[in-house]
């Protein structure tokens, strides 16, 4: 049998991506892809609820890399080689169509992670691409121009060049991989990760969405708008989570303990709520607070911020108020605090700032500039986006130049 020409560590949409595109261009190079679990492509199965967000609406490379806190400046050349609309076209011509939701999130129109699976363990088996679960790394190490791969049930894989695509480095036996061959590991924290607030008023508003509100952290200078969703541990949502991204390392620094702000209504200038609240107190004085929301706040939430964030008795009345509950009541609204005690997040979709140093790699290649023959893919980057299928994207884009870069070798 052929000598093994490239092997892929890590059994990730970032690994499938490389190994299935070297083998599309390497034709008859042997390619071993190996996952240290015993299935592969677990985070691109519990993705988007199950449905895998594959991708991100947006086709204009430098905007589209504007959305990754880490990395933007070397994907803004990545993306012009592979970007979005190469990803749905790649898709699309193997039988997966993609749809786009109203927020710019691309989905496979089956609404099933399955299809975006199938359709990459179908490529990859069609391509010759070895898949190896339960095949733990536990060493890489160069010996001369080979690689000698290192299992953790003893067996040695020789190889000419590696990929490494295990994911964000939660560990440091994953980053050990890269730092053992000399690479500069940049210290992974946790991205994307919802606030725990131990407000009991808050936790029971679990369920409760708003379409628009803006986030402040004036601690970390840190500001967001867009969606924001209630949880029985306090807050999440698409607002929550880019917040945590653009801030992944100075919240980590707060201990994820701090100040965060909501402004309920940002469409509303403070002098034109507090007006729209004295028009109320003159058109309508003798109906309950508690009962005249401002859209397009719920009902049950507007109850929970007069009464709770705005000391508003259930019985009071509009013409009860008074300049200074108009003050008070106005305040609660544009700038309702609370305190952050913590993190929370899914294991299985962790996302992590951090990994190999981008300076110590060759964004025409994905090459180790270390270690010749070395290539990284995916999260094992330093590279980190906010959520709507930005990180997925990296994914393809890494992996398909690395996967391109090391089949040049063969050819």
């Amino acid at each position: 049998m052929d000598s093994v020409r490239a092997v892929f560590v890590g059994g990730g949409a970032a690994g499938f991506f490389a190994a299935i595109n070297f083998a599309q261009e390497a034709k008859g190079s042997r390619a071993i892809l190996l996952e240290k679990g015993p299935g592969f492509l677990q985070k691109v199965r519990i993705s988007g609820g199950g449905r895998c967000n594959v991708t991100h609406a947006c086709f204009e490379p430098r905007e589209f890399s504007s959305r990754y806190p880490r990395g933007e400046r070397e994907l803004i050349s990545l993306l012009q080689r592979f970007q979005a609309a190469d990803t749905v076209r790649w898709f699309e011509e193997r039988g997966v169509k993609l749809k786009t939701e109203a927020d710019g999130r691309m989905f496979p129109v089956t609404d099933s992670s399955q299809t975006i699976i199938d359709c990459l363990m179908r490529e990859a088996t069609q391509r010759g691409v070895q898949l190896r679960a339960n095949a733990s790394v536990e060493s890489i190490e160069k010996n001369g121009e080979m690689f000698e791969v290192k299992l953790a049930n003893g067996e040695n894989i020789s190889t000419n060049t590696v990929l490494i695509a295990t994911g964000g480095s939660r560990t440091p036996a994953i980053g050990a991989l890269a730092t053992k061959l000399g690479h500069t590991l940049i210290e992974p924290v946790p991205s994307l990760f919802t606030f725990q607030i131990p407000a009991p008023w808050l936790r029971d508003l679990a369920g409760v969405s708003v379409p628009d509100v803006e986030l402040s952290i004036p601690s970390a200078k840190l500001r967001d708008r867009g969606p924001l969703l209630m949880t029985h541990w306090g807050l999440s949502g698409p607002a929550t989570l880019r917040l945590s991204a653009w801030g992944a390392r100075p919240l980590h620094d707060l201990n994820y303990n701090f100040q965060l702000l909501v402004n309920w209504l940002p469409n509303l200038s403070e002098d034109q709520l507090r007006g729209e609240l004295q028009a109320r107190v003159k058109a309508h004085p003798a109906r309950l607070i508690v009962n005249s929301p401002i859209a397009p706040l719920s009902a049950r939430l507007w109850e929970a911020l007069v009464v709770n964030a705005g000391g508003v008795s259930r019985q009071k009345r509009w013409s009860d108020l008074g300049r200074a509950g108009i003050h008070t009541l106005a305040l609660s609204l544009i700038r309702c605090e609370f305190a952050v005690t913590g993190k929370s997040l899914n294991k299985d979709e962790f996302v992590t700032c951090g990994g190999v140093k981008l300076s110590e790699v060759n964004f025409k290649t994905m090459e180790s500039k270390i270690c010749p023959g070395l290539f990284f893919a995916g999260e094992t980057l330093d590279i980190d986006g906010i959520t709507g299928g930005f990180n997925f994207q990296a994914a393809w884009t890494t992996g398909w130049i690395a996967g391109n870069a090391m089949a040049q070798r063969f050819q």
